[in-house]
């Protein structure tokens, strides 16, 4: 694949409401789409890195000023046999994950496309259909996340997450419980806690939780060793995860029992891959994590959970839990078994809507060979 020309796209797109976590409310979502054209295809990829440092240090102006000045200028012009190469292309760049996933994205949506192959067969996903959850945001009272959950449930999601912070956990959880006895339920603390007001999660035990995300500080592992230790209900680690590296090392000293796999927060498909056949030969369950996508994010996202080992449910909700519209032609509905259909099309197996594209794009720029 020889890369040609690569045109970036910076997007706002309005949330359908407001999405609330242990760092902030958001009413708005920030990502680059990144437009590559070689040999006569183009592909699409997706940066996801938001507009403000509070999930990861990278931002969508960070991603776009790396990509711009240092990452484009390396693989223009390049022949690049496989996706997952462009980290060899660009080892001279520390971190810089999300943009470095976004650019692989689009060529794995190129790659596809030249061989009229899906982006599951690609992988090696062996699921046509992957099991999902829904992510709830941090609401202003008790009474409104009851009605939130069990809105959803009724829409059909068979797996409930809830954003915790310090002070809004134990209770809330304790009522969706008591609400939703049989769903499948889960908190996500997006590292609130340390690991001395981690105490009050211990309660959290009585609740039959799938798992509690993340509560220690993002690049801790040696602490939710220690967490996990004190704890019945199994840790799930997602931003203390940036490479299969992390992965054995946090498994090797049972910092959790549970992976979150984002590609975006990992550098690319590639590494997603990597982190998923460790975890898969140690028979640790992981599932896919989300970063509300737009469509094209969310097409690779169902890609990437069709690989056996993601047993778990993953945040890849269907489009109009976050848009009214989105950026694709394509709009991923819910099944009525709380599964999404992986797209089956060459490539990602989604078409951008340009209309809609033009109307949430705040800047866009061209870079040639």
């Amino acid at each position: 694949m020889k890369i040609e020309q690569v045109n970036l796209y910076h997007v706002r797109m309005p949330l359908q409401s407001h999405f609330e976590t242990s760092f902030g409310r958001i009413t708005t979502r920030d990502c680059i789409l990144l437009e590559v054209h070689s040999e006569g295809v183009v592909g699409y990829g997706e940066c996801v890195a938001d507009y403000d440092p509070g999930y990861a240090s990278e931002t969508s102006g960070t991603a776009w000023h790396i990509l711009q000045e240092f990452m484009l200028p390396e693989i223009l012009g390049k022949d690049i046999a496989q996706p997952g190469d462009i980290h060899a292309c660009l080892h001279m760049i520390r971190g810089h994950q999300m943009a470095k996933a976004g650019l692989e994205m689009a060529l794995w949506d190129v790659l596809g496309k030249m061989q009229g192959k899906s982006l599951r067969e690609l992988l090696g996903g062996v699921r046509e259909r992957v099991d999902v959850g829904v992510s709830v945001g941090i609401q202003d009272s008790i009474s409104e996340l009851l009605q939130a959950v069990t809105d959803y449930r009724a829409q059909g999601y068979g797996r409930i997450k809830m954003k915790i912070k310090p002070g809004r956990d134990v209770a809330e959880a304790q009522a969706v419980r008591k609400a939703l006895p049989d769903v499948r339920l889960m908190v996500d603390a997006n590292s609130a806690y340390t690991l001395e007001t981690a105490e009050a999660l211990k309660a959290l035990d009585d609740l039959d939780l799938l798992m509690i995300e993340q509560p220690l500080y993002e690049d801790d592992l040696w602490d939710h060793s220690k967490l996990q230790a004190q704890l019945q209900t199994p840790i799930c680690l997602d931003e203390s995860i940036l490479s299969p590296r992390h992965a054995r090392q946090a498994l090797e000293m049972k910092a959790c029992g549970i992976i979150n796999i984002k590609a975006g927060r990992v550098g690319g498909l590639s590494q997603a891959v990597g982190i998923h056949d460790v975890c898969r030969a140690q028979d640790v369950p992981v599932w896919c994590g989300g970063m509300l996508e737009t469509g094209v994010g969310r097409a690779s996202n169902l890609a990437l959970a069709s690989l056996p080992g993601f047993t778990l449910p993953g945040d890849i909700s269907a489009s109009v839990r976050y848009y009214q519209h989105d950026i694709t032609a394509e709009v991923f509905e819910l099944n009525a078994d709380s599964t999404i259909t992986v797209p089956d099309q060459p490539g990602l197996g989604v078409t951008i809507d340009f209309d809609v594209l033009d109307k949430v794009t705040l800047a866009k720029a061209t870079f040639r060979t």
